[in-house]
């Protein structure tokens, strides 16, 4: 008769939040099925685990009832819904992210965008790249993608990170959501501004085909759509960038090799398999079932650590290190089943595309004068939040 994955009543939420990566280490060998008691989750930290997760919706399902997201985005949102509910909330979203509209619409804009924030970039000066470009960056050209260009990059960046906090504010601390109640009421203020617009000039951005489709989705969920893409689309960017940026700056033999044969696609995949912007999920359990010998019961609720998944030694050699050139294998940095991530592509051309290349381009011997200013923040998010580079 299978037993309870074992309680681990030490592991903090402030450790995971400071560096996970050891102790995924460590649970890869030792516990790779563990109830973590901080977390009111049992954590699946191997590959191979967490992908049968995320490929089993109808046995564990993202209808979690206790995790912070509804009452962080005043929403049941696609985020947390199955099968037909999640496809027609999904979709609604879809026509703004096909490869044509990426490519014609919002690609040469984020190349407009690039050209104009890495210009004004002090030359030979140390800057907070976190802080001056990345989020900026990517809270722009989102915003034009969203439907929404009238927020300023300040209140696209405060939004975020606003929604991200309290979706993971797996405390149940008071200010996380008041900051996102905050952000909710703003976002919400500035959509009914902007409907009128839409409506008579419908384009290809998410709000307008969302509010202009012949049978469109409930205005709650609209809204609760455009919050979504704003919580993932400006942190998956904006930390790829930052983290793929301190990859390649301390292993330079990597970034030569890179400049020189134009491999910044490669970088930026290496970059979120190494360290994933989006770290867990989590899943509800509809059934008893049993992983590696473990009764995992039916209301439990797991959660699929994809940033220790794509350190699986079981499919990476050496995968704690940053390698560009490493032996190709698939990662689980944008997920994978039904809740793929809908803006991969987008992140992917306007990091590895657009705005690696420029940035070297500009500043071809720039560098990290002081690793240990870089720090690093975040157990369900993960990347740098502050990264001093010296542009030369």
């Amino acid at each position: 008769m299978p037993t309870l994955a074992p309680l681990d009543e030490n592991i903090t939420l402030a450790e995971l939040d400071r560096d996970p990566y050891p102790i995924y280490r460590r649970l890869r060998a030792e516990a790779p099925v563990l109830r973590v008691k901080s977390a009111g989750r049992t954590l699946l930290t191997k590959a191979e685990d967490t992908k049968y997760v995320k490929d089993n919706p109808e046995i564990f399902s993202s209808d979690d009832p206790n995790t912070p997201m509804k009452r962080a985005f005043w929403a049941h949102t696609l985020m947390r819904k199955d099968g037909e509910d999640h496809k027609r909330e999904r979709m609604a979203m879809a026509p703004a992210f096909a490869p044509k509209v990426i490519k014609n619409d919002w690609m040469p804009q984020y190349v407009k965008i690039a050209e104009e924030y890495v210009s004004r970039l002090p030359r030979g000066e140390i800057v907070d790249i976190f802080a001056v470009l990345s989020g900026a960056y990517a809270a722009r050209g989102l915003a034009i993608l969203l439907g929404m260009p009238e927020a300023s990059d300040e209140d696209m960046m405060e939004w975020s990170q606003a929604l991200i906090e309290g979706a993971g504010n797996f405390g149940w601390a008071d200010a996380p959501f008041e900051r996102a109640d905050r952000a909710n009421t703003q976002i919400h203020a500035l959509l009914d501004s902007i409907q009128d617009r839409h409506r008579a000039e419908p384009d290809n951005s998410a709000f307008s085909v969302m509010l202009n489709a012949d049978d469109p989705i409930e205005e709650k969920q609209i809204y609760a759509n455009i919050k979504i893409a704003i919580g993932g689309g400006i942190n998956e960017p904006r930390d790829a960038l930052n983290t793929i940026l301190y990859g390649l700056l301390t292993h330079p033999d990597q970034l030569a090799e890179v400049r020189r044969n134009d491999h910044w696609e490669q970088a930026f995949e290496e970059g979120v398999r190494w360290v994933a912007p989006i770290q867990a999920s989590s899943r509800l359990v509809t059934q008893d079932t049993e992983l590696r010998g473990y009764m995992i019961p039916k209301g439990d609720t797991v959660m699929t650590i994809q940033a220790s998944a794509n350190r699986d030694e079981d499919i990476y050699q050496d995968g704690e290190t940053y390698n560009v050139y490493r032996d190709k294998a698939p990662h689980q940095a944008f997920g994978n089943g039904p809740h793929f991530c809908q803006g991969t592509h987008v992140a992917r051309r306007a990091v590895g595309q657009i705005m690696l290349p420029m940035l070297f381009d500009r500043f071809p011997k720039m560098s990290i004068p002081d690793t240990d200013a870089v720090i690093w923040k975040g157990f369900g998010f993960r990347g740098p939040i502050q990264i001093p580079i010296l542009l030369q």
